[in-house]
């Protein structure tokens, strides 16, 4: 028993920052990040048996995570926007970040900012590396809205980056 405790700690050590950068990026809270960081660890501690090494801890810890920051923004009843009155999503390329040559923490706050919806399928999708065929899964929403979501995002993370532009000349 205290072998496996001073594994867990290890693993902990190892994963925990990670993990909460994972669930705050989606959930845009300390307290409920903190809070997911916690129940993913005991999950994960819990069900290690179902644990079947097909991937990493890592990556097995990290779904867990973004499932449970997933259900506690269901709880905060997100809504994503209807997608449809659109017939046709625009190409993803529109968007060039090299042209704006901000800090990473100006685009971090600007990030903050963005509607849940957006900025849990953008964090998905930039920073996660996921698909918009698994955002759909996981949040349970068609690849259209998930598309369109990323699109709305990233036009709004523009008109915030340029309104932060204008105010700092």
């Amino acid at each position: 028993m205290q072998g496996s405790r001073a594994a867990q700690f290890e693993l902990y050590k190892l994963y925990a920052k990670a993990m909460y950068n994972v669930a705050l990026r989606i959930l845009n809270y300390e307290e409920e990040a903190e809070d997911v960081l916690q129940e993913a660890f005991l999950d994960a501690f819990t069900r290690i048996v179902d644990f079947r090494q097909e991937t990493t801890f890592g990556l097995w810890l990290k779904q867990i995570v973004i499932n449970k920051s997933i259900n506690y923004l269901r709880k905060r009843r997100m809504e994503f926007v209807s997608t449809d009155e659109i017939s046709e999503v625009p190409d993803e390329d529109s968007f060039d970040y090299s042209e704006m040559q901000l800090q990473a923490e100006e685009i971090r706050q600007a990030i903050i900012q963005l509607p849940d919806g957006y900025r849990v399928v953008l964090s998905l999708y930039l920073l996660e590396g996921y698909d918009h065929e698994e955002i759909a899964h996981i949040l349970k929403i068609s690849e259209n809205t998930s598309r369109t979501q990323y699109m709305r995002a990233k036009k709004k993370l523009k008109s915030i980056l340029e309104m932060k532009g204008m105010r700092d000349e």
